[in-house]
């Protein structure tokens, strides 16, 4: 029999907070009753091994993984732990260690209570899978007590994330308390600033990176892996602002003084990965705190983004870019530039995607004409304002419009496509059995259709759900964008996409302009 002395013994020492209030299983605890044991037994400890602040429901922990290395160099050949559930939670992990790992490497282990030691046969060896179990059901009841107690808090309106977002700070008196951090306040203001005069997430990245404002990951103090190649290189100090960024604190909901939580979940309890939730789940709870943006300007724009969400970044501007829509289809229209005759064009883009099905018609339109009827059309409507009496008394006369009409409108355009497009899939379908067309060829074809009805469906639960307040300007603000729309030769982005909601363009050249007032 192999003496104790010529063990190498490492004791494997683990906390984490869900252990936290458990005296005895404190790592001062631990240590003790580990060091006696090799004492009385006459071990030769090696090195020792603390997980402080690690769950046991996996294994990804600093001090652990150090001990598999030197397991497998040959340093120690023995572990000590006060009982199993220090080794690990789950049950799949630590039965792998046990029965597989341990052995294959000639490793002996003990869990002291549990009265487990590998190099003996009994029956506490035998029930050990039994035990493993129990102490992953014990970390599956915590998570579950854990993931309630944090619902209920977010129910109250209490903040619990560990990182504030952007523009906030926790209340030094109360954690749970969201307050105004004021220099990134200041930032979310221009953001939203440039927002409203009709720019897109890519150009307000861009303006934001160019005049070094730092982004949310400087502040964290995010560590950059970029090096400066030259002199105009942004530092790294600041940080490069991306779309995705912007776009999250234009449509984040906190900064009006909401609480805004449970956006996302984790897969289960023993992994970190987490999964976005529908935003029906969302638990939001109003005026928890001071608002950086007042209600009226933010839910303005939201109605603003869809504008310019779809905007490419493309190297020529174009002022109706975003507004225009295809007034048979109701899909988008785009405008693109022709090299060769130097003219930008107008093209349906349900048309472009799908023209061998015939589904709409190409609305091929100059672009520069298409602009200069427009304004034109827009400088008509506007003048009908010009006695400020009747601005004053039009503007004060708007209410809020009956939006359920137009609703119905746009669900019932998307049906009907849809049902184009399930008859084109059907014909699809029949062209590859009469070997119109190959097998290759109709699974190409039926997985883009297929895709166009799965948006187009999505497109419609959209619109059901949506609840959104009056579009309508503020009275005022109207009359300030007339007046300057009157006043100057050419409108600027900011002015049209606050005059336009949005513009139909028919096969036969008819333009419907939907403005943001009542057009009487």
């Amino acid at each position: 029999m192999i003496g104790n002395s010529s063990f190498k013994v490492g004791i494997y020492i683990r906390l984490s907070r869900d252990d936290g209030n458990i005296e005895s299983d404190s790592i001062i605890s631990q240590r003790s009753l580990l060091n006696q044991y090799i004492k009385e037994n006459n071990y030769n400890l090696i090195d020792e091994y603390v997980d402080d602040g690690f769950t046991g429901t996996n294994f990804e922990r600093p001090s652990f993984k150090r001990m598999i290395k030197d397991i497998e160099s040959g340093k120690i050949n023995m572990i000590i732990t006060k009982d199993m559930s220090r080794l690990g939670r789950d049950y799949i992990g630590t039965g792998e260690l046990i029965e597989k790992y341990f052995p294959n490497n000639n490793v002996r282990y003990i869990a002291i209570n549990d009265g487990i030691d590998t190099f003996i046969d009994n029956t506490n060896n035998d029930i050990a899978p039994f035990k493993a179990i129990m102490n992953d059901m014990y970390a599956k009841d915590i998570s579950k007590k854990v993931k309630t107690s944090l619902h209920s808090r977010m129910k109250e309106g209490l903040y619990v994330s560990g990182r504030c977002p952007f523009g906030y700070m926790k209340d030094p008196n109360n954690k749970n308390h969201l307050v105004i951090n004021e220099e990134q306040a200041d930032t979310v203001k221009l953001i939203f600033d440039l927002a409203l005069k009709g720019n897109t997430y890519h150009y307000i990245a861009q303006e934001l990176t160019e005049r070094k404002i730092k982004t949310p990951a400087s502040y964290y103090n995010y560590v950059w892996n970029t090096k400066c190649i030259n002199t105009n290189c942004i530092s790294q100090e600041y940080g490069v602002w991306v779309d995705t960024t912007v776009k999250s604190i234009l449509t984040n909901q906190i900064y009006v003084g909401d609480t805004v939580q449970g956006k996302t979940k984790k897969i289960n309890y023993k992994l970190k990965k987490t999964v976005k939730n529908n935003p029906k789940d969302y638990i939001i709870v109003e005026n928890t705190h001071d608002a950086i943006i007042d209600r009226d300007t933010f839910n303005y724009i939201q109605t603003l983004l869809p504008k310019n969400v779809k905007r490419p970044e493309k190297k020529r501007f174009y002022l109706l870019d975003g507004l225009l829509y295809c007034g048979d289809c109701k899909h988008r229209i785009t405008i693109r530039y022709q090299n060769k005759t130097g003219r930008s064009y107008t093209t349906c883009d349900y048309y472009r995607t799908y023209s061998k099905y015939h589904v709409c018609t190409s609305h091929n339109n100059n672009y520069e004409t298409l602009e200069r009827v427009i304004l034109d059309n827009v400088m008509e409507v506007c003048k009908k304002y010009l006695d400020k009496n009747k601005i004053k008394d039009s503007i004060g006369n708007i209410n809020p419009v009956d939006n359920t009409l137009n609703i119905k409108k746009q669900i019932e355009c998307l049906e009907f496509a849809n049902q184009k497009l399930t008859n084109n899939l059907d014909k699809t379908y029949m062209n590859m059995l009469n070997s119109i067309i190959d097998e290759e060829q109709y699974v190409r074809i039926s997985e883009n259709i297929k895709k166009e009805i799965k948006n187009n469906k999505l497109s419609i639960d959209n619109i059901k759900n949506e609840n959104i307040e009056s579009k309508k300007q503020d009275k005022k603000q109207l009359e300030k964008y007339i007046d300057e729309f009157l006043s100057i030769e050419r409108p600027s982005r900011e002015l049209i996409v606050n005059l336009i909601e949005k513009i139909y363009i028919y096969q036969d050249k008819t333009i419907d302009i939907i403005f943001t007032f009542v057009n009487t």
